[in-house]
Protein backbone atom coordinates (compact mmCIF):
# COMPACT_ATOMS: atom_id res chain seq x y z
CA UNK A 1 0.00 0.00 0.00
CA UNK A 2 1.54 3.19 -0.76
CA UNK A 3 2.07 5.47 1.71
CA UNK A 4 -0.83 8.99 1.53
CA UNK A 5 1.65 11.79 -0.48
CA UNK A 6 3.91 13.44 2.64
CA UNK A 7 4.09 17.22 2.12
CA UNK A 8 7.04 18.64 1.42
CA UNK A 9 9.93 20.02 4.11
CA UNK A 10 8.18 17.20 6.77
CA UNK A 11 11.38 15.58 7.92
CA UNK A 12 11.39 11.55 8.94
CA UNK A 13 11.70 11.09 12.89
CA UNK A 14 15.15 8.95 13.37
CA UNK A 15 17.53 9.19 15.89
CA UNK A 16 20.89 6.99 15.37
CA UNK A 17 20.75 3.43 15.61
CA UNK A 18 22.39 1.27 18.14
CA UNK A 19 23.58 -2.46 18.53
CA UNK A 20 22.22 -3.81 20.88
CA UNK A 21 23.47 -7.41 22.54
CA UNK A 22 20.93 -9.58 24.70
CA UNK A 23 21.44 -13.46 25.81
CA UNK A 24 20.90 -15.97 23.82
CA UNK A 25 20.54 -14.04 20.75
CA UNK A 26 23.84 -12.13 20.02
CA UNK A 27 24.91 -9.11 18.93
CA UNK A 28 23.55 -7.00 16.42
CA UNK A 29 22.42 -3.46 15.02
CA UNK A 30 18.82 -2.43 15.62
CA UNK A 31 17.08 -0.64 13.12
CA UNK A 32 16.86 3.30 13.83
CA UNK A 33 14.64 4.01 16.13
CA UNK A 34 11.78 6.32 16.14
CA UNK A 35 10.40 9.31 18.66
CA UNK A 36 9.52 7.36 22.11
CA UNK A 37 6.25 6.14 21.83
CA UNK A 38 3.86 9.04 23.14
CA UNK A 39 7.00 11.03 24.12
CA UNK A 40 7.57 14.82 24.75
CA UNK A 41 9.16 15.42 21.78
CA UNK A 42 6.36 13.91 19.89
CA UNK A 43 4.37 15.78 16.76
CA UNK A 44 0.70 14.69 17.68
CA UNK A 45 -0.55 16.48 15.21
CA UNK A 46 -3.28 14.95 13.12
CA UNK A 47 -1.30 14.66 9.30
CA UNK A 48 -3.69 14.70 6.22
CA UNK A 49 -1.21 13.58 4.04
CA UNK A 50 2.22 11.15 5.14
CA UNK A 51 1.90 7.73 6.14
CA UNK A 52 -1.42 6.12 8.14
CA UNK A 53 -0.62 6.64 11.99
CA UNK A 54 -1.22 4.19 14.30
CA UNK A 55 1.25 5.22 16.73
CA UNK A 56 -0.22 7.36 18.83
CA UNK A 57 -2.89 6.93 21.61
CA UNK A 58 -4.69 9.97 21.24
CA UNK A 59 -8.95 9.81 21.74
CA UNK A 60 -11.00 10.21 19.00
CA UNK A 61 -11.16 13.58 17.19
CA UNK A 62 -13.77 15.83 16.55
CA UNK A 63 -16.72 14.46 18.53
CA UNK A 64 -16.29 17.38 21.20
CA UNK A 65 -16.20 20.44 18.76
CA UNK A 66 -19.96 21.64 17.98
CA UNK A 67 -20.59 20.95 22.27
CA UNK A 68 -17.25 23.18 22.93
CA UNK A 69 -18.39 26.06 20.19
CA UNK A 70 -21.47 25.92 21.96
CA UNK A 71 -19.84 26.66 25.51
CA UNK A 72 -17.34 29.03 24.33
CA UNK A 73 -20.20 31.22 22.70
CA UNK A 74 -22.54 30.95 26.44
CA UNK A 75 -19.43 32.03 28.14
CA UNK A 76 -18.98 35.09 25.80
CA UNK A 77 -22.33 35.70 26.43
CA UNK A 78 -22.43 35.74 29.63
CA UNK A 79 -20.87 38.21 32.64
CA UNK A 80 -18.35 35.75 33.99
CA UNK A 81 -15.50 36.47 31.30
CA UNK A 82 -13.61 38.88 33.05
CA UNK A 83 -12.90 36.48 35.86
CA UNK A 84 -11.72 34.28 33.42
CA UNK A 85 -9.40 36.27 32.30
CA UNK A 86 -7.95 37.16 35.64
CA UNK A 87 -6.09 35.29 38.52
CA UNK A 88 -8.45 33.11 40.26
CA UNK A 89 -9.34 32.85 44.61
CA UNK A 90 -10.51 30.14 46.21
CA UNK A 91 -13.57 31.61 46.07
CA UNK A 92 -13.33 31.29 42.03
CA UNK A 93 -12.25 27.42 41.72
CA UNK A 94 -15.96 26.65 43.59
CA UNK A 95 -17.39 25.16 40.41
CA UNK A 96 -13.84 23.94 39.37
CA UNK A 97 -13.92 21.38 41.99
CA UNK A 98 -18.02 21.03 41.65
CA UNK A 99 -16.95 19.58 38.28
CA UNK A 100 -14.30 17.75 39.43
CA UNK A 101 -16.23 15.74 42.15
CA UNK A 102 -18.86 14.96 39.05
CA UNK A 103 -16.19 13.71 37.03
CA UNK A 104 -14.63 11.56 39.61
CA UNK A 105 -18.28 10.48 40.47
CA UNK A 106 -18.22 8.95 36.78
CA UNK A 107 -15.04 6.99 37.22
CA UNK A 108 -16.12 5.29 40.50
CA UNK A 109 -15.20 7.68 43.14
CA UNK A 110 -16.56 9.59 46.02
CA UNK A 111 -14.21 12.54 47.12
CA UNK A 112 -14.27 15.95 48.80
CA UNK A 113 -12.98 19.33 47.72
CA UNK A 114 -10.17 19.18 50.03
CA UNK A 115 -8.87 16.15 48.53
CA UNK A 116 -9.23 17.23 44.51
CA UNK A 117 -6.52 19.16 42.67
CA UNK A 118 -7.54 20.25 39.13
CA UNK A 119 -4.40 20.08 36.80
CA UNK A 120 -3.39 20.65 32.85
CA UNK A 121 -4.26 17.45 32.15
CA UNK A 122 -2.95 14.08 33.46
CA UNK A 123 0.38 14.23 32.65
CA UNK A 124 0.65 17.65 34.17
CA UNK A 125 -0.57 15.93 37.63
CA UNK A 126 1.66 13.13 36.99
CA UNK A 127 4.67 15.70 37.34
CA UNK A 128 3.09 17.34 40.06
CA UNK A 129 2.51 14.23 41.69
CA UNK A 130 6.53 12.98 41.16
CA UNK A 131 7.23 17.01 42.44
CA UNK A 132 5.26 17.27 44.92
CA UNK A 133 5.53 13.49 46.94
CA UNK A 134 8.69 12.17 45.88
CA UNK A 135 12.67 13.36 46.33
CA UNK A 136 15.92 12.99 44.47
CA UNK A 137 17.39 9.38 45.06
CA UNK A 138 13.63 7.95 46.14
CA UNK A 139 12.54 5.07 44.61
CA UNK A 140 9.99 5.10 42.20
CA UNK A 141 8.16 1.12 40.36
CA UNK A 142 6.59 1.00 37.48
CA UNK A 143 5.30 -1.57 35.05
CA UNK A 144 8.04 -3.43 33.21
CA UNK A 145 6.03 -2.06 30.03
CA UNK A 146 4.80 1.80 31.04
CA UNK A 147 4.30 5.13 30.19
CA UNK A 148 7.60 6.30 28.76
CA UNK A 149 6.79 10.56 29.67
CA UNK A 150 5.96 9.36 33.42
CA UNK A 151 10.00 7.51 33.11
CA UNK A 152 11.48 10.72 31.67
CA UNK A 153 9.92 12.84 34.31
CA UNK A 154 11.44 10.67 37.53
CA UNK A 155 14.63 10.74 35.53
CA UNK A 156 14.56 14.65 35.27
CA UNK A 157 14.12 14.86 38.97
CA UNK A 158 16.52 12.54 40.00
CA UNK A 159 14.17 9.53 41.15
CA UNK A 160 15.54 6.61 40.59
CA UNK A 161 12.75 3.99 38.87
CA UNK A 162 12.55 -0.04 38.95
CA UNK A 163 10.69 -2.11 36.88
CA UNK A 164 7.74 -4.57 38.27
CA UNK A 165 7.50 -7.79 36.16
CA UNK A 166 4.18 -8.46 34.46
CA UNK A 167 2.14 -11.63 33.43
CA UNK A 168 -0.52 -11.36 31.33
CA UNK A 169 -3.00 -10.30 34.03
CA UNK A 170 -0.72 -6.99 34.61
CA UNK A 171 1.68 -6.02 37.36
CA UNK A 172 2.44 -9.86 39.36
CA UNK A 173 2.08 -9.23 43.48
CA UNK A 174 4.99 -11.44 43.99
CA UNK A 175 7.34 -9.53 41.96
CA UNK A 176 6.01 -6.33 43.67
CA UNK A 177 6.57 -8.07 46.90
CA UNK A 178 10.03 -9.16 46.67
CA UNK A 179 11.12 -5.46 45.43
CA UNK A 180 9.14 -4.06 48.29
CA UNK A 181 11.20 -6.30 50.89
CA UNK A 182 14.37 -5.30 49.11
CA UNK A 183 14.24 -1.87 48.36
CA UNK A 184 11.88 -0.22 50.51
CA UNK A 185 10.19 1.78 47.57
CA UNK A 186 9.06 5.10 47.68
CA UNK A 187 5.12 4.78 45.52
CA UNK A 188 4.39 2.75 42.20
CA UNK A 189 3.00 4.08 39.15
CA UNK A 190 0.50 2.03 37.19
CA UNK A 191 -2.56 2.08 34.89
CA UNK A 192 -4.84 -0.74 35.94
CA UNK A 193 -7.13 -0.26 33.28
CA UNK A 194 -6.71 -0.49 29.73
CA UNK A 195 -3.22 -0.07 30.69
CA UNK A 196 -0.92 1.25 27.89
CA UNK A 197 0.81 -0.31 25.87
CA UNK A 198 -0.66 -3.96 26.71
CA UNK A 199 -4.40 -3.30 26.91
CA UNK A 200 -4.39 -5.10 30.33
CA UNK A 201 -7.27 -4.25 32.96
CA UNK A 202 -6.19 -5.34 36.15
CA UNK A 203 -9.20 -8.20 38.42
CA UNK A 204 -10.64 -6.94 40.91
CA UNK A 205 -8.58 -9.62 43.03
CA UNK A 206 -4.84 -8.19 41.06
CA UNK A 207 -6.41 -4.45 42.81
CA UNK A 208 -6.80 -5.86 46.08
CA UNK A 209 -3.44 -7.83 46.15
CA UNK A 210 -1.53 -4.87 44.98
CA UNK A 211 -3.18 -2.61 47.53
CA UNK A 212 -2.61 -5.19 50.50
CA UNK A 213 1.15 -4.82 49.35
CA UNK A 214 0.99 -1.20 49.36
CA UNK A 215 -0.48 -0.93 52.48
CA UNK A 216 2.07 -4.12 53.93
CA UNK A 217 5.44 -1.91 52.90
CA UNK A 218 4.16 1.85 52.94
CA UNK A 219 3.98 2.46 49.32
CA UNK A 220 2.54 5.46 47.71
CA UNK A 221 0.40 3.98 44.65
CA UNK A 222 -0.06 6.47 41.51
CA UNK A 223 -3.11 5.00 39.62
CA UNK A 224 -3.12 6.91 36.43
CA UNK A 225 -6.84 5.85 35.61
CA UNK A 226 -6.89 8.36 31.78
CA UNK A 227 -8.96 5.49 29.86
CA UNK A 228 -11.01 4.58 32.85
CA UNK A 229 -13.64 5.68 31.87
CA UNK A 230 -13.65 4.24 28.29
CA UNK A 231 -14.18 1.02 29.60
CA UNK A 232 -17.96 0.50 31.04
CA UNK A 233 -17.65 -2.44 33.24
CA UNK A 234 -14.31 -1.68 34.64
CA UNK A 235 -13.24 -2.83 38.46
CA UNK A 236 -13.25 -0.25 40.98
CA UNK A 237 -10.19 1.77 41.02
CA UNK A 238 -7.67 1.23 43.35
CA UNK A 239 -8.07 4.91 45.01
CA UNK A 240 -11.73 2.76 46.72
CA UNK A 241 -9.29 0.11 48.66
CA UNK A 242 -6.23 1.88 49.28
CA UNK A 243 -7.56 6.07 49.46
CA UNK A 244 -5.59 6.44 52.48
CA UNK A 245 -2.14 6.24 50.21
CA UNK A 246 -3.32 6.58 46.41
CA UNK A 247 -3.15 9.49 44.02
CA UNK A 248 -5.82 8.84 41.93
CA UNK A 249 -5.05 10.50 38.08
CA UNK A 250 -7.93 11.57 35.35
CA UNK A 251 -8.30 13.86 32.35
CA UNK A 252 -10.89 14.94 30.16
CA UNK A 253 -8.53 14.63 27.28
CA UNK A 254 -8.80 11.10 26.71
CA UNK A 255 -12.91 11.09 26.86
CA UNK A 256 -13.32 14.68 25.21
CA UNK A 257 -10.95 16.14 23.93
CA UNK A 258 -7.14 15.99 23.33
CA UNK A 259 -6.63 19.73 23.55
CA UNK A 260 -8.91 19.93 26.48
CA UNK A 261 -5.78 19.85 29.14
CA UNK A 262 -7.66 19.57 32.36
CA UNK A 263 -7.19 16.83 34.97
CA UNK A 264 -7.88 16.31 38.18
CA UNK A 265 -5.79 14.54 41.42
CA UNK A 266 -7.54 12.57 44.04
CA UNK A 267 -5.47 12.21 46.94
CA UNK A 268 -5.89 11.76 50.75
CA UNK A 269 -6.36 15.52 52.28
CA UNK A 270 -2.99 15.19 53.89
CA UNK A 271 -1.34 15.08 50.71
CA UNK A 272 -3.48 17.90 48.40
CA UNK A 273 -1.95 20.40 49.41
CA UNK A 274 1.40 19.57 48.46
CA UNK A 275 -0.05 18.88 45.39
CA UNK A 276 -1.66 22.27 44.88
CA UNK A 277 1.65 23.65 45.60
CA UNK A 278 3.55 21.61 42.83
CA UNK A 279 1.00 23.16 40.62
CA UNK A 280 1.25 26.75 41.88
CA UNK A 281 5.20 26.45 41.13
CA UNK A 282 4.75 24.46 37.73
CA UNK A 283 2.36 27.08 36.14
CA UNK A 284 0.65 29.18 39.25
CA UNK A 285 -3.00 27.97 38.10
CA UNK A 286 -4.80 26.20 35.71
CA UNK A 287 -6.18 27.99 33.03
CA UNK A 288 -9.38 29.82 34.30
CA UNK A 289 -11.63 29.58 30.64
CA UNK A 290 -10.37 25.83 29.53
CA UNK A 291 -11.39 24.69 32.90
CA UNK A 292 -14.56 26.67 32.91
CA UNK A 293 -15.12 24.76 29.12
CA UNK A 294 -14.67 21.46 31.21
CA UNK A 295 -17.13 22.11 33.51
CA UNK A 296 -19.52 23.38 31.77
CA UNK A 297 -19.62 20.17 29.38
CA UNK A 298 -19.20 17.90 32.79
CA UNK A 299 -22.00 19.53 34.47
CA UNK A 300 -24.50 19.43 31.83
CA UNK A 301 -24.33 16.06 31.13
CA UNK A 302 -22.47 16.72 27.69
CA UNK A 303 -19.44 15.19 29.17
CA UNK A 304 -21.24 11.57 29.83
CA UNK A 305 -22.79 11.44 26.34
CA UNK A 306 -19.26 12.38 24.82
CA UNK A 307 -17.78 9.24 26.76
CA UNK A 308 -20.77 7.36 25.02
CA UNK A 309 -19.64 8.25 21.65
CA UNK A 310 -15.81 7.41 22.41
CA UNK A 311 -16.79 3.97 22.93
CA UNK A 312 -19.20 3.51 20.45
CA UNK A 313 -16.97 4.73 17.86
CA UNK A 314 -13.92 2.67 19.73
CA UNK A 315 -15.66 -0.79 19.62
CA UNK A 316 -16.48 0.33 15.77
CA UNK A 317 -12.49 0.21 15.16
CA UNK A 318 -12.17 -2.47 17.33
CA UNK A 319 -14.54 -4.65 15.20
CA UNK A 320 -12.83 -3.67 12.21
CA UNK A 321 -8.74 -4.61 13.83
CA UNK A 322 -10.94 -8.19 14.66
CA UNK A 323 -12.04 -8.87 11.09
CA UNK A 324 -8.79 -7.99 9.42
CA UNK A 325 -6.35 -9.26 12.58
CA UNK A 326 -8.65 -12.42 12.71
CA UNK A 327 -6.46 -14.99 12.80
CA UNK A 328 -3.93 -13.53 14.50
CA UNK A 329 -2.73 -13.42 18.50
CA UNK A 330 -3.58 -10.13 19.92
CA UNK A 331 -5.05 -7.99 23.17
CA UNK A 332 -7.56 -5.94 23.26
CA UNK A 333 -10.44 -4.39 24.41
CA UNK A 334 -13.95 -4.16 23.01
CA UNK A 335 -14.02 0.38 23.69
CA UNK A 336 -10.03 0.22 24.01
CA UNK A 337 -8.14 2.77 21.59
CA UNK A 338 -5.71 0.59 21.42
CA UNK A 339 -4.10 -3.35 20.79
CA UNK A 340 -1.23 -4.85 21.47
CA UNK A 341 0.29 -7.36 18.86
CA UNK A 342 2.76 -9.72 19.84
CA UNK A 343 5.07 -10.78 16.65
CA UNK A 344 5.40 -14.09 15.33
CA UNK A 345 8.03 -16.08 15.55
CA UNK A 346 11.45 -14.38 14.15
CA UNK A 347 10.27 -10.47 13.81
CA UNK A 348 11.96 -7.94 15.63
CA UNK A 349 10.02 -5.27 16.99
CA UNK A 350 12.55 -2.59 15.02
CA UNK A 351 12.53 -4.54 12.00
CA UNK A 352 8.38 -4.87 12.18
CA UNK A 353 8.10 -1.16 12.60
CA UNK A 354 11.02 -0.03 9.96
CA UNK A 355 9.09 -2.39 7.02
CA UNK A 356 5.26 -0.87 8.36
CA UNK A 357 6.69 2.57 8.21
CA UNK A 358 8.44 2.16 4.32
CA UNK A 359 4.94 0.64 3.46
CA UNK A 360 3.23 3.58 4.81
CA UNK A 361 1.82 3.05 8.04
CA UNK A 362 3.50 4.11 11.74
CA UNK A 363 3.54 2.10 14.86
CA UNK A 364 4.45 2.17 18.49
CA UNK A 365 7.84 -0.85 19.08
CA UNK A 366 7.35 -2.44 22.58
CA UNK A 367 10.92 -1.35 23.21
CA UNK A 368 9.89 2.19 23.93
CA UNK A 369 7.37 1.44 26.69
CA UNK A 370 10.31 -1.05 28.42
CA UNK A 371 12.12 0.53 31.65
CA UNK A 372 15.42 -1.33 29.84
CA UNK A 373 14.95 -1.80 26.12
CA UNK A 374 16.41 -5.69 26.43
CA UNK A 375 13.23 -6.30 28.72
CA UNK A 376 10.91 -5.30 25.64
CA UNK A 377 9.43 -8.07 23.78
CA UNK A 378 9.07 -8.65 20.16
CA UNK A 379 5.25 -6.95 20.44
CA UNK A 380 4.29 -3.53 18.48
CA UNK A 381 1.10 -1.56 20.18
CA UNK A 382 -1.36 -0.38 17.03
CA UNK A 383 -3.79 3.12 17.87
CA UNK A 384 -7.15 3.02 16.27
CA UNK A 385 -8.19 6.44 17.13
CA UNK A 386 -5.25 8.55 15.88
CA UNK A 387 -6.50 8.91 12.65
CA UNK A 388 -9.44 11.23 11.70
CA UNK A 389 -10.59 8.98 8.83
CA UNK A 390 -11.54 5.01 9.71
CA UNK A 391 -10.77 4.13 6.21
CA UNK A 392 -7.28 5.00 6.90
CA UNK A 393 -7.29 2.73 9.82
CA UNK A 394 -8.92 -0.40 7.40
CA UNK A 395 -6.05 0.49 5.34
CA UNK A 396 -3.28 0.30 7.82
CA UNK A 397 -4.68 -2.48 9.58
CA UNK A 398 -4.77 -4.25 5.93
CA UNK A 399 -1.52 -3.54 5.18
CA UNK A 400 -0.03 -4.67 8.97
CA UNK A 401 -1.97 -8.09 8.28
CA UNK A 402 -0.49 -8.76 4.87
CA UNK A 403 3.31 -7.74 6.37
CA UNK A 404 2.48 -10.41 9.34
CA UNK A 405 2.73 -13.15 6.21
CA UNK A 406 5.94 -11.94 5.17
CA UNK A 407 9.50 -13.65 6.29
CA UNK A 408 10.69 -12.13 9.18
CA UNK A 409 14.44 -11.20 7.59
CA UNK A 410 15.86 -7.85 7.09
CA UNK A 411 15.30 -8.40 3.26
CA UNK A 412 11.64 -7.74 3.46
CA UNK A 413 12.55 -4.08 3.96
CA UNK A 414 12.06 -2.14 0.94
CA UNK A 415 15.17 -0.80 -0.95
Amino acid sequence: MPPRTRSAGVCPRYVCGITLGEVGRGTFVRVPQAQPADGPAADLRRQASGPIDLSWNLPLAGLAEPHVRRVLAEIGRGDGLPALLDYQTDVDLARQSEAALHWLSLCGLDAVPEEVTVTNGAQHGLLCTLMALLRPGDLLLVEALSYPPLRAMAERLGVKLAAVALDEAGPRPEALAAICESAAPKAFYLTPTLQTPTTTTLSPERREAIARLARRHDVLLIEDDVFGLLKPDRPAPLATLAPERTVYVTSVSKCLAPGLRVGYLRAPSTLAPALRYAVNLSTWMTPPLTSEVAAQLILDGTAARLIEAQRATAARRQQLARHFLKDRCFAADPTGLHLWLPLPDGWRGDLFRRAAEQRGVLVAEARTFALRPADGPEAVRLCLSHEPSQECVRDGLSMIDRLLDLPPTPATLLP
